[in-house]
């Protein structure tokens, strides 16, 4: 089993990116685009997180910048049905805090937003997931934040708009730290002006 590698950052790309160590070896590592844009340039040294995922037609490595992705990303691989390649694309969409936090909330609206994860998906990831995850350390805040009603509502709103889900979600929240008792229409309208 490979748990970490250390070495010099060679390539990225969208397929992964290749690391080689300082014994000449070069491992080719699939990554997602949440750790994928906080790495070093081509050519600085890199250390990675990484679990190996062996099948019958493909041994493959996948990398992250800490431990509590890699314990999101193995802990969301050991549900059936959830492979490793739509672990990585959840990753991708987004970090792990914030999926932890979509887990744990029962936050369908948010899950639905990852290629290959659909309504029945999510639900089975809550009912297998949602009492693990919280006893993760993943990094940053997990914990439920009681979300208003209105909520969900204004996330889906922002997102009409031509929002991006991340950043609707993101503005939301924001939003309500400040205020936490807005009503739906305040809500959007205070999400638009962050």
């Amino acid at each position: 089993m490979i748990s970490r590698l250390r070495g010099t950052l060679l390539s990225r790309s969208e397929m992964g990116i290749e690391v080689a160590t300082s014994g000449g070896v070069v491992y080719e590592v699939d990554v997602p685009l949440s750790v994928a844009e906080r790495l070093p340039h081509v050519g600085d040294e890199i250390e990675l997180r990484t679990a190996q995922v062996v099948r019958e037609d493909l041994i493959a490595l996948y990398g992250f910048l800490d431990a509590g992705e890699r314990r999101l990303f193995q802990t969301l691989i050991g549900v059936s049905g959830v492979g490793a390649k739509l672990a990585l694309a959840m990753l991708s969409v987004f970090p792990a805090p914030r999926l932890a936090r979509a887990l744990i909330e029962k936050d369908v609206g948010a899950l639905v937003q990852v290629p290959g994860v659909g309504r029945k998906t999510a639900e089975r990831l809550f009912l297998e997931l949602a009492d693990r995850v919280q006893d993760l350390d993943v990094g940053g805040e997990v914990t439920p934040v009681g979300v208003p009603r209105g909520a969900h509502d204004a996330v889906q709103a922002l997102v009409s708009l031509g929002m991006s889900f991340q950043d609707a979600d993101r503005a939301v929240r924001r939003t309500l730290e400040d205020d936490s008792g807005l009503e739906m229409a305040d809500l959007v309208r205070k999400a638009l002006a962050l």
